[in-house]
């Protein structure tokens, strides 16, 4: 018989929040590891995304990274949120991101647009029966520190929450204490997944997405939620290196034109990158080629949404 660790606790955490709040960037700083691609825009996760971190003896998080939640009229963005509402139903904890800073700004400029956000989120949750942490982020940004107060007094109106925890998933402050936190709270279990497994998502899914992601920091306006990324090679080369081949559907021939550049200048500058993000990942060197076509208003179709793996 297999032999139980007494006081290790494992089980599923889902990060919710709005779009840019910066679920990603806390999960890649707890894992050690980039399995969620991020970038400055909102809505950059589309996907549910799974990350192992083991801490020996201990325990073990399975993070699900979800996209963010917002309202929207759109097939495509309809589809990521129901992924990530979906993400809900088998959790033993949610933690519920905010950019404390951008809506300490938003505060001082007496706008409501985020608050009307983080409602939303909040309405999502409702009627959830795990307990939900809120995670303060992004409090490296708050200039004053007593901004932080009625920030909580204001948040903590949305719901009980279960903990409410102030950090900066960026530079890794107080990071530690929600990962103590969270195993606490967790069953009292044996490991979920191996040791060494970080995620599940297929080697071919990152490598799109590094991709997705240089194209979202390389674009502007309406180009990078118009793109999805496929991968139809990739394969080993004779020599040991990694052969990827990448196409980059648009919807409009004015998009194709801009992610390519003038005699390819920009397709050049997001493929180094995102070759780069491969090479440190997989750990060998990559051969990327990449191909952009045209595919008219895939984000609309439902047949394209299943295609590139957003259920609609």
């Amino acid at each position: 018989m297999e032999e139980t660790h007494h006081d290790f606790h494992s089980g599923f955490v889902a990060l919710v929040g709005a779009p840019n709040a910066g679920k990603s960037t806390l999960m890649n700083h707890v894992l050690g590891v980039k399995v969620a691609i991020t970038s400055p825009k909102p809505q950059t996760t589309r996907n549910r995304i799974l990350g192992v971190r083991t801490y020996p003896n201990k325990g073990q998080l399975c993070f699900v990274d979800t996209p963010g939640l917002h309202e929207s009229s759109k097939r495509l963005n309809k589809a990521i949120i129901k992924m990530a509402l979906d993400a809900l139903q088998e959790v033993d904890l949610i933690v519920h991101v905010v950019d404390v800073a951008s809506w300490v700004a938003a505060s001082y400029a007496g706008k409501e647009r985020l608050w009307a956000q983080e409602e939303f989120v909040a309405e999502k949750l409702a009627n959830v029966e795990v307990p939900v942490i809120l995670a303060l982020n992004k409090v490296d940004l708050v200039t004053n520190k007593e901004d932080l107060l009625p920030a909580l007094q204001k948040f903590s109106s949305l719901r009980e929450f279960a903990q409410v925890i102030p950090l900066s998933a960026r530079d890794g402050a107080n990071v530690e204490s929600i990962v103590e936190v969270l195993l606490a709270a967790l069953p009292e279990q044996e490991a979920l997944f191996p040791e060494d497994m970080v995620t599940d998502q297929a080697e071919k899914f990152i490598a799109a997405e590094f991709v997705r992601q240089e194209i979202m920091k390389a674009t502007q306006k309406e180009i990078p939620y118009s793109v999805a990324v496929e991968i139809e090679r990739f394969a080993d080369g004779e020599t040991g290196t990694l052969e990827i081949s990448a196409v980059v559907h648009v919807e409009r021939s004015s998009q194709k034109g801009i992610i390519i550049g003038q005699g390819g200048a920009r397709m050049k500058v997001i493929a180094t990158a995102a070759r780069l993000e491969m090479e440190r990942f997989f750990g060998r060197k990559v051969f990327l080629e990449t191909f952009v076509r045209v595919e008219s208003n895939w984000s609309e179709n439902p047949r394209a949404l299943n295609r590139f793996g957003y259920e609609s």
